[in-house]
């Protein structure tokens, strides 16, 4: 499958180019403004992507509006139909997508084709929407006559995804945008663009009609065009919390629905009675899969006292084993995003040791299976941590795996409870009392219980508590058929001929 490029010249080499795609076609807008794209297993630039003006929003904007009346009256069947054919399509394909993902954000092939597989869940969900989407009826709610409820589409709606999931993150929301007969405009990350316009031309082949989604890169300018847009219905977005809740304060200033799903600092409690194996397993495969560049990583371990020294020995060991390097290489994990994200993790190491941590790994020193200029960071642990540090507090999105000693169950629920986020937690425990009482207490939104990602399966909804959403709408499953649709109900009366006559009082059941 072509990506959607043109060629330009700077300082006299070719570069790629990744264009808007609108209306069914490759755009390359009004903007000279473009930014890099690299290759962050080399750390050189490997294309540009051009940002959208707000001129460019609007051309997108307004090629959904003109589709959108088309394929709002377009069968269920027809539309679940396209579903079916893109979901055929994507599984069949998943290995191209991977390596787009591999060579723009760095993540290994083993992860990039897990990311596939959770989009593709909800991508089966949308197939599913002649379930979700039917109304109710109430006959002979008053003598003669029926009530019933109809869900019908917003209109245009836009979506902003982040760079840690080009594939995924997309495609937990546009694949229900589009069957319950929305049209859509997505702006993903910059930083990695082309996954979006390879899903927009595997939708094309499918059978989407031109304009029902629409690609337009780029930065704040774009993201505020389409916050600002009076035709824009709806926003959807994942991403840190300072940028989610900018998005859902000004989305809904201006009237519109607002999905705004922020960061997170997710905590593991490990109780004294706890498989310390499998919990060991579970801390290494949830703080450095993906880099640690996920929203569901778990980045601090509370660790009961009596155990805390067999657990951290347990984990140091695991890392030993693991491989950091060029994610096409079958290493476990690959380089950080951009250099300047790199040095910005690396710098919490030096802030762990100031403010009294110790240090027991450090990924600085990894040995590297990869080019030197990479953006390299290796899985680095940190034991001891004071709550009152940085390294604790902040969402670093890095492999860092910060370790705070706990005397028991009741410190360790009351610093989760403390945390201004609240996506996802887990607690590794055999007490089944214990891990019962936590589920009721914890004030999280998504708990695992002897899992360490409790990310919920598809025909569930994904979402968090406290500063990691704001709102309340999550996102798929049952919550994001509600979202991207609006209730109608009607109240109708057939009248037989005998019923007539004239009554001005307030309408009254009888």
């Amino acid at each position: 499958m072509s990506q959607t490029l043109t060629e330009s010249q700077a300082s006299g080499a070719t570069t790629a180019m990744v264009e808007h795609w609108i209306d069914g076609a490759s755009v390359a807008g009004s903007s000279d403004r473009s930014g890099p794209v690299y290759n962050p297993a080399l750390g050189v630039e490997q294309k540009r992507v051009r940002f959208a003006s707000t001129e460019d929003v609007d051309a997108a904007v307004q090629a959904a509006a003109r589709a959108f009346p088309a394929w709002r009256d377009t069968s269920i069947a027809k539309r679940q139909a396209v579903m079916f054919r893109f979901r055929e399509l994507l599984a069949g394909r998943s290995k191209e997508l991977a390596a787009i993902l591999t060579s723009e954000h760095g993540k290994v092939t083993a992860d990039a084709l897990g990311e596939i597989a959770r989009g593709l869940e909800v991508v089966e969900l949308a197939c599913a929407l002649p379930e979700y989407t039917k109304g109710e009826y109430s006959e002979n709610a008053s003598s003669g006559i029926d009530v019933y409820t109809v869900r019908q589409p917003l209109g245009v709606v836009g979506i902003i995804s982040p760079f840690n999931f080009p594939a995924m993150v997309p495609l937990w929301f546009f694949p229900l945008a589009i069957a319950t007969g929305n049209t859509v405009v997505l702006k993903p990350s910059e930083k990695d663009p082309s996954a979006s316009i390879w899903l927009a031309h595997l939708l094309q082949e499918a059978g989407l009609p031109d304009g029902v989604l629409n690609v337009v890169h780029g930065d704040k300018i774009a993201v505020d065009a389409l916050l600002e847009h009076p035709t824009v219905r709806a926003v959807s977005f994942v991403g840190s919390t300072p940028i989610a809740k900018y998005i859902y304060e000004h989305g809904t200033a201006a009237g519109k629905r607002v999905q705004a799903l922020g960061g997170a600092k997710n905590h593991m409690l490990v109780l004294p009675d706890a498989d310390l194996d499998l919990a060991a397993d579970a801390a290494v495969n949830a703080g450095f899969g993906s880099s640690g560049e996920r929203c569901m990583a778990i980045s601090v371990v509370l660790a009961v006292d009596s155990v805390a020294d067999a657990f951290v020995g347990k984990v140091r060991e695991r890392m030993a084993r693991l491989t950091v390097g060029d994610g096409t290489r079958g290493t476990d994990m690959g380089p950080l995003i951009t250099r300047e994200h790199r040095d910005k993790v690396a710098g919490y190491v030096d802030t762990a040791r100031t403010d009294g941590a110790d240090v027991v790994v450090d990924g600085r020193e990894h040995e590297i299976d990869g080019d030197a200029d990479g953006f390299w960071m290796g899985p680095t642990l940190v034991d001891k941590v004071p709550v009152s540090s940085a390294v604790y507090r902040d969402e670093i999105f890095g492999p860092v795996l910060s370790v705070v000693r706990v005397e028991g169950y009741e410190e360790g629920l009351g610093i989760i409870n403390d945390s201004r986020y609240g996506n996802g937690t887990a607690i590794f425990t055999n007490d089944g009392g214990a891990a019962r009482r936590f589920q009721r207490e914890v004030t999280v939104g998504m708990v695992g219980i002897n899992v360490p990602i409790p990310v919920p399966v598809a025909y569930h909804s994904f979402g968090g508590w406290k500063d990691s959403l704001f709102g309340h709408a999550k996102s798929y499953g049952p919550r994001g058929f509600d979202f991207y649709t609006q209730e109608k109900a009607i109240t109708s009366r057939w009248l037989d001929p005998s019923h007539g006559g004239i009554n001005l009082g307030f309408p009254q059941h009888d």
